[in-house]
């Protein structure tokens, strides 16, 4: 295979990773930490090290050192290749964490716990979102989670809740609060909300099928003036046993209205099926990565 097609370092994606950390680290020590909220994975696991050390062990030295175990024993496992956007995520995240650390002193809601949870958890989402869409990790339970996947008949979502929810659940074992477990897994809830709406929600897509005698008409105006693509499949009416043809379009969500109408004034009387698609690429839509 020519080697232009082998090409691993895109210096975009690794802006994306750099922008999503610095959200996830300001909404961590600016909302989450100060109200004593635990989270899942191993940053949760280096909060409740600080909360029961009184702050004497910072998150960022047990996130970094634990890392540094995990990564060395996976890349016998799961080699450099896999682990290098993640090795950058740790180093970037630990520094990004210990000036966070440095300048926010207070929290940025005060008085307010509910309301800091539920905003750290919107930033916290939405940087690891933007770290996943850029095909990077931020190390900890990923790891951990990835090594059982290859050997294991596990999905990595499942896993990654599993050591999500054993995580804030110890926590009780230090605060004696069950509220503290709550607003954890609140917390998760709205991180995890945001996860999918950042990588999912705005990747959607429609696919409309259009069934009329008029298809030619229809397809033209498709092409010419939503200058989109589309393609004319054939097909047969099984209860008139007459042979028809359907258009088949991909279309972002936004387009939806415009592509009906456009549809309704040249055909009032067409068949029309649209469906949700979660992910298109190619050429007017999303790049592979």
């Amino acid at each position: 295979m020519p080697k232009r097609y082998l090409k691993d370092f895109y210096w975009k994606d690794y802006a994306v990773i750099f922008v999503g950390l610095t959200i996830y680290a300001i909404g961590l020590i600016g909302f989450i930490k100060p109200v004593g909220i635990v989270t899942g994975g191993l940053t949760g696991i280096a909060l409740l090290i600080e909360y029961a050390t009184s702050s004497r062990i910072p998150l960022q030295y047990t996130y970094f050192v634990i890392n540094c175990l995990l990564l060395v024993f996976a890349l016998k496992i799961l080699g450099v290749k896999f682990l290098v956007k993640t090795i950058f995520g740790v180093f970037v995240l630990t520094g990004l964490l210990t000036l966070c650390q440095m300048f926010i002193e207070e929290p940025l809601v005060k008085n307010e716990p509910l309301l800091s949870g539920v905003i750290g958890g919107m930033m916290c989402g939405t940087g690891i979102a933007l770290v996943f869409s850029a095909n990077g990790s931020t190390g900890g339970t990923d790891i951990v989670v990835a090594i059982i996947n290859k050997y294991k008949n596990i999905t990595f979502g499942r896993g990654m809740l599993l050591c999500d929810f054993t995580i804030i659940s110890c926590s009780y074992f230090l605060f004696q609060d069950y509220q503290k477990i709550v607003y954890g897994l609140l917390v998760m809830g709205v991180m995890s909300y945001c996860i999918d709406m950042v990588i999912n929600g705005f990747r959607q897509s429609i696919q409309v099928m259009i069934f009329s005698k008029k298809h030619e008409l229809i397809a033209d105006a498709i092409n010419n003036e939503l200058r989109r693509g589309c393609t004319v499949l054939d097909g047969t009416g099984w209860y008139t046993k007459e042979p028809t043809k359907v258009i088949v379009v991909l279309a972002k969500r936004t387009e939806a209205n415009e592509l009906f109408r456009l549809i309704k004034s040249v055909d009032e009387n067409a068949f029309i099926s649209q469906s949700t698609v979660r992910g298109v690429y190619g050429e007017g839509f999303d790049k592979m990565r």
